[in-house]
């Protein structure tokens, strides 16, 4: 008998408002775009170019999928953000968005941003910030419990939505995507948010990486007993880099596995298994 309220958008006031008249009986589900477990398999590579939005998906051809995701930019930035109370001009945030689609993947430099700009660094950090509370943005967190090492300590930052990373790279077609330079990005970031998407509110999720050149792309932390390591490349000859596996022993990783872009489950080496996103997402379900 329980009463739901289906938000068509990420309404800042309404949350305010729930959270402050309904404290102890309210509990929040964050819905996901279409994920690889809910299409058939054969539109996988569409999922990944044109994003988990439905109608981005569903669209009847290429360009329609795309001019949708061009409208759907422009009437959050032009129409959507000011009702949340933002002053920032849209051609800002969307210059803005599209820098961060440039470096997806990358680690967060608001200095850097901000002098792209034209902003003070505050500025920045708070349009930044504005996109991630709208569900646009990710930033994920360095994982740094590790004491004895150099830690890089910058947050890594991702488009959360692959079809609207695309759009703002200009990107309208697989051929595009594949010989685009933020290739290995964008397939990162379209990785992560599938893995995250299902994630139980007691998991950490974050990245390893150290000044010795350790690096793991996605650790994710349920409890004291296990440590979930991921390397994620595009790939159809996947093998571990020395890298990760020097972070897996840094972070005393239990389970190791490379997301790869193939459709077989194997073994790379004696700790670490070679798997598809599909499956990867069932196997975390298991784990937690």
């Amino acid at each position: 008998m329980g009463q739901f309220l289906i938000l068509g958008s990420a309404s800042l006031d309404l949350l305010q408002q729930s959270s402050e008249s309904l404290a102890g009986r309210i509990s929040y589900a964050t819905l996901t775009g279409l994920k690889p477990t809910e299409i058939d398999a054969s539109r996988f590579d569409d999922l990944w170019l044109r994003g988990g939005f439905p109608n981005s998906f569903l669209s009847i051809d290429g360009n329609s999928s795309f001019t949708w995701r061009q409208v759907f930019i422009s009437t959050y930035l032009e129409r959507d953000v000011p009702q949340f109370g933002s002053r920032i001009p849209a051609s800002t945030l969307r210059q803005l968005w599209t820098m961060l689609a440039h470096i997806q993947g990358g680690l967060l430099n608001v200095s850097r941003l901000a002098g792209g700009l034209g902003a003070s660094v505050p500025a920045v950090g708070r349009y930044i910030d504005l996109l991630e509370d709208l569900f646009l943005v990710r930033k994920l967190q360095p994982w740094a419990s590790n004491a004895g090492k150099r830690l890089v300590r910058a947050p890594q930052v991702y488009i959360r939505d692959s079809g609207l990373t695309h759009t703002l790279l200009k990107i309208k077609d697989y051929d595009d995507l594949l010989g685009h330079p933020a290739v290995g990005g964008s397939w990162e970031g379209f990785v992560i948010e599938n893995l995250l998407g299902d994630l139980p509110s007691w998991v950490s999720p974050h990245f390893y990486r150290t000044s010795a050149g350790a690096e793991i792309d996605l650790v994710i932390e349920a409890g004291n007993k296990k440590m979930i390591a991921i390397e994620i490349k595009r790939s159809m000859s996947p093998s571990a880099s020395k890298g990760f596996l020097i972070g897996c022993e840094d972070v005393n990783a239990t389970h190791r596995y490379f997301v790869y872009a193939g459709t077989e489950r194997f073994r790379i080496s004696k700790e670490v298994t070679a798997i598809p996103l599909k499956m990867m997402i069932e196997e975390l379900k298991q784990l937690l």
